[in-house]
């Protein structure tokens, strides 16, 4: 039996069924207070999101929050393509998973309601750009802190941690992790990817690289590629939506800290984000549940980094 390990959040975790049946229609919101001067909330009404829009919001000195006042809406980088965390049915057009209910409820707790989010898929190649020429106010889409990437951006959180872990065909019993790899393999991942860096930098295998994961997953079914690599709570997704022909294997091999992606320097606005997460215990329970509870897997909320 493949022993699998969870860094941080959870341990052993499995995506199955995907939660994708729990969606994330209905207005989202925020109770909790946060920093900034935050003022009353207003209740939506929904039933299916555990949290309320807030009302009076200010956040001094937040050139991010200033943007957003101005548009009158809120711009977020997402990923829509990885099942239970950040998904876009293509038949209902509706947008699920654990990191989009956190972009969900960080928009709600600055006082704006779905009808204001505009959603933006950016490869993970593109995210810091993005980030830096304003075209997004935040990015949330499994996106690990990385020393490299605080030097171009800020990050608040983070709010999730799990790590990196191998994809492979269910009939592939050579490849068994990491240190399995051989030059004869092929290890698909995205773009700009910490997962795709680290397989060129500790093993020998031959790595193709596309702007989404699923392309490397439809590569994998086609034979094209030996293994996806990825963090571990996306590919068990990719494997419980296809468990005759797709398995995880291995332990994981790193240790990824999901964080929210913010114009650099902007720490009025980290902290609004970071206070909203201390307090919010129970808001990102119920928001894991919702996206990642389906197997019956426990999962812990990360305390957030000290603000820099």
């Amino acid at each position: 039996m493949r022993k699998s390990r969870i860094t941080g959040a959870f341990t052993g975790i499995a995506i199955a069924a995907l939660a994708l049946a729990a969606c994330s229609s209905g207005t989202p919101g925020d109770d909790s207070t946060s920093s900034g001067d935050a003022g009353d909330t207003g209740d939506t009404g929904s039933t299916s999101n555990p949290w309320t829009v807030a009302t009076g919001v200010t956040i001094d000195g937040s050139p991010t929050f200033d943007a957003i006042t101005a548009a009158g809406k809120v711009t977020i980088g997402v990923k829509e393509d990885q099942p239970g965390l950040g998904y876009l049915d293509p038949v209902t057009n509706e947008r699920t998973g654990f990191d989009v209910d956190i972009a969900r409820w960080i928009a709600a707790s600055l006082g704006y309601d779905e009808d204001q989010i505009e959603f933006t898929a950016i490869p993970s190649a593109n995210r810091e750009q993005a980030i830096i020429n304003g075209d997004i106010d935040y990015y949330v889409g499994t996106y690990s802190i990385t020393d490299a990437r605080k030097e171009l951006i800020s990050f608040a959180g983070p709010y999730f941690i799990t790590g990196q872990g191998l994809l492979v065909a269910a009939d592939n019993d050579s490849i068994t992790g990491k240190d399995s790899l051989t030059a004869d393999d092929i290890v698909c991942s995205a773009t700009g990817s910490t997962s795709i860096q680290r397989i060129k930098e500790e093993t020998p295998a031959q790595t193709k690289e596309y702007d989404t994961y699923s392309a490397c997953v439809e590569d994998l079914k086609n034979g094209q590629v030996d293994a996806v690599t990825t963090d571990e709570a996306i590919l068990i997704g990719y494997a419980a939506q296809d468990p005759d022909n797709l398995k995880v294997v291995g332990d994981v091999f790193s240790e990824e800290r999901y964080g929210v992606g913010i114009t650099k320097g902007d720490t009025a606005f980290q902290e609004f984000i970071n206070t909203m997460f201390t307090d919010g215990g129970d808001i990102w329970q119920a928001i894991f549940e919702k996206n990642l509870g389906a197997s019956g897997v426990t999962g812990t909320q990360p305390a957030v980094d000290p603000v820099e």
